[in-house]
């Protein structure tokens, strides 16, 4: 690929960026779209009205300058420190990588361009072969600047990180300290529990623990099957929310589509009022808890927090496969399905979900191997004789070669993170959070084997196999074929970096459902509407891919650098935006995400030295080799200490915090009110059914009136409210001007 080619690749996708930013721009401010861009504040804002027309039709940067603007204790305040360890990861990648691209451009470019004695043509006509350590000849000299490039990035990584890992470290102790009273902390999940004739698996805690835990034993839960009955229930509680708020707006409209759905009469429905005629349904709600089955799994709640952690770390028993015990997670966060597999099951779908995991892995050189021959234009007219005309043209082969490649990539690209989530369902996570966790090491090592390692190393499947079968060729055959595939990497940024965080932005699935709702459905109360959670285990593999990018290709390929700082500033912003406004945290791993984040780079870091030493060694260049080694051995070192000194912080709790938190709370008086929470907050089903479905209560303690009773001017507050939420926002968006 030469560099016009490379250009008409960015050029399309900044112009598709730009087109739906400012798109963006203009539907953020329709009041109609507001659930779909003010999910989280929706849910918190209630604004007085505004009435304004203008601004809603006039595209303005507002919402950069509010994202720009925003402190780290506002996200904090808002997303919490797993929002916050996110945008650090940006921020670390944005200082280490302006620092290796301004060693890189002004020092290993240069060598670069200049490594072979050639007759040079115009820039844009240049192949990009030129500006990569393969134009640099074997033996030379001037190596050293590589070697010296190397070291800078190294260490300039290695001192952010620990920087990075010692703050984040104690922003999760202050964390722990300074939160609310957290019933995970007094709780134990305890799985494996085994049975007997004539005794209740409730009789079974209670004796165990009332026997060995005497002294700090409070209480149990127990879990029950979550089959159809618990199915019911949320079907129930989510028919009765969506009641709940059309009683708000209950005519029900003429619809023009005639679906059957809406166009009946204005008093069609309405909720029950408190009285006698209600009776039947409390009781139908009783006949279904009363059908529920215990399983062998609990939860087991201690007078204090230290108690907890000591008892969800021992052995209770000297069959290990009995009284499994882990601390548990939050009541919020807590996957109930899982919890009735048995304990025996988990090692077998373990092993099952690995292997289901390696073959869509292997499955997934089908499309790769495919791409990859894209970008092969030898390979096309072999293969395709009748596309040599087209191919001939000159823009044509810059979009098939430049372009096309990456596109096809990320369209099936797509289908990895919810089959890794399924994946990790299938595995038994005991919680919604651990379950995202397991799905992000797995999209993340796919993204690194399948997107790097693959398109590094193939041309067939063929060539793949007989590098596995030689590992003591990698690092040469990695120094070959790394610089070779630089282009398609710096297009892959453009349409998996640009364009999706513009997608990502204009978040299109939840507008069209949007869409679909109004039109079709003639819903068009959005305040009910529950905000989406930050996904995280598609978002995260997707920067670490793109730091591994950076990292391998930054002294062989320096060209890149630019391109991914571009994607790291736009991804800032964006995701610093929708932190603010769109996503809503649903639980808090306490910034859990950052060890994998801090081993990923590591990797990044020893490959990137690795690669590095193959290099050198294809390029005769022994004293550049000879420095590489000590520098490798001085990472796995520094890792090694990091995981020493920061990564039990992650992984338990201080006893000496614990107890001195419990302290705090037995002279304030608040261990008994901790103590009578702690029950109702890991009840499995739930009483929000029944109370949601009170028809006399509003959210905020206020009566629903009744439909009947409801002045007609009243159906327009709706749209006024909306937009007067918009205007408050967009005024705290605006610059202060000084």
């Amino acid at each position: 690929m030469n560099i016009s080619a490379l250009l008409t690749s960015a050029g399309i996708n900044i112009g598709l960026c730009v087109v739906l930013l400012l798109l963006y721009s203009l539907l953020r401010k329709q009041p109609s779209n507001f659930s779909v861009y003010f999910g989280r504040r929706l849910t918190q804002a209630r604004p007085e009205r505004i009435d304004s027309l203008f601004h809603r039709f006039v595209p303005s940067p507002s919402w950069i300058v509010k994202a720009w603007e925003t402190s780290e204790e506002e996200i904090l305040s808002v997303g919490g420190l797993d929002a916050v360890v996110f945008i650090r990861i940006l921020v670390f990648s944005l200082q280490v990588f302006s620092i290796a691209a301004f060693v890189c451009i002004f020092l290993v470019l240069p060598v670069n361009y200049y490594g072979q004695e050639m007759h040079h043509k115009e820039i844009p006509s240049e192949s990009l072969e030129v500006f990569t350590i393969g134009n640099v000849k074997a033996g030379s000299k001037w190596l050293w600047a590589h070697c010296l490039a190397l070291y800078i990035i190294s260490c300039s990584a290695c001192l952010l990180l620990y920087f990075e890992y010692k703050s984040i470290a104690n922003m999760r102790l202050a964390h722990i300290k300074a939160s609310a009273p957290n019933p995970s902390y007094f709780t134990v999940l305890v799985r494996s529990i085994p049975s007997s004739v004539g005794e209740s698996y409730s009789d079974a805690v209670e004796k165990f623990f009332s026997n060995y835990y005497l002294l700090t034993y409070l209480g149990h839960q127990m879990v029950y099957r979550s089959g159809t009955v618990q199915k019911l229930m949320s079907d129930a509680e989510m028919v009765c929310r969506m009641m709940r708020s059309e009683n708000l707006a209950v005519k029900c409209k003429q619809n023009p589509f005639h679906c059957g759905l809406c166009g009946g009469p204005s008093k069609a429905f309405r909720l029950l009022s408190k009285g006698p005629e209600n009776v039947k349904g409390k009781s139908v709600y009783r006949d279904l808890a009363s059908t529920r089955e215990e399983v062998a799994a609990a939860f087991v709640f201690f007078k204090t927090r230290y108690a907890a952690v000591v008892a969800s770390q021992t052995l209770q028993s000297s069959n290990p496969m009995l009284w499994v015990t882990d601390l548990a997670p939050e009541p919020h966060d807590v996957y109930w399905s899982n919890l009735c597999i048995p304990f025996k099951q988990l090692w077998i779908r373990k092993i099952a979900t690995l292997i289901a995991a390696t073959v869509f892995m292997f499955l997934f050189l089908i499309p790769v191997t495919f791409v990859q021959g894209l970008t092969q234009l030898d390979q096309l007219h072999h293969s395709f004789p009748f596309l040599r005309g087209l191919l001939k043209k000159k823009y044509m082969n810059q979009l098939v070669t430049g372009y096309l490649p990456s596109v096809i990539l990320l369209l099936f690209l797509y289908t990895v993170p919810p089959t890794m989530m399924l994946f990790s369902a299938v595995e038994g996570c005991i919680s919604r959070g651990g379950r995202k966790k397991s799905a992000c090491r797995k999209v993340l090592y796919f993204m690194i084997w399948n997107v790097f390692f693959v398109n590094v190393l193939s041309g067939s499947v063929i060539s793949q196999l007989n590098v596995i079968s030689s590992p003591k060729d990698i690092p040469a055959q990695l120094a070959r074929a790394v610089p070779t595939q630089a282009s398609f990497f710096m297009t892959y940024i453009f349409t998996s970096g640009w364009a999706s965080l513009s997608v990502e932005v204009m978040q299109p699935l939840a507008l069209l459902w949007n869409l679909i709702k109004r039109l079709i459905f003639r819903k068009k109360d959005d305040l009910s509407d529950k905000p989406l959670s930050f996904p995280y285990h598609i978002e995260v593999p997707r920067v670490l891919l793109f730091g591994l990018l950076g990292f391998t290709f930054s002294i062989l390929a320096p060209l890149m650098l630019p391109f991914l700082l571009a994607y790291f500033l736009l991804a800032f912003l964006v995701y610093r935006n929708q932190i603010l406004n769109v996503y809503m945290p649903k639980y808090e791993s306490g910034g859990q995400l950052w060890p994998t984040v801090h081993n990923t780079t590591i990797f990044s870091l020893v490959l990137m030295q690795i690669i590095a030493l193959g290099v050198f060694g294809v390029k005769r260049s022994p004293v550049a080799s000879g420095f590489t080694i000590p520098l490798i051995i001085c990472t796995l070192l520094f890792t090694e200490y990091c995981r020493q000194r920061f990564h039990p912080i992650f992984k338990n709790n201080a006893a000496q915090m614990l107890i001195d938190m419990d302290r705090e709370d037995e002279q304030s008086g608040k261990m008994e009110e901790i103590h009578g929470q702690l029950r109702s907050a890991y009840c499995q089903f739930s009483t929000s059914f029944h109370d949601s479905c009170k028809p006399d209560q509003s959210d905020n303690g206020e009566s629903i009136p009744d439909p009947e009773d409801k002045k007609p001017e009243e159906d327009s507050n709706k749209v006024n409210e909306l937009l007067a939420l918009h205007l408050h926002i967009e005024s705290k968006e605006q610059p202060v001007e000084k």
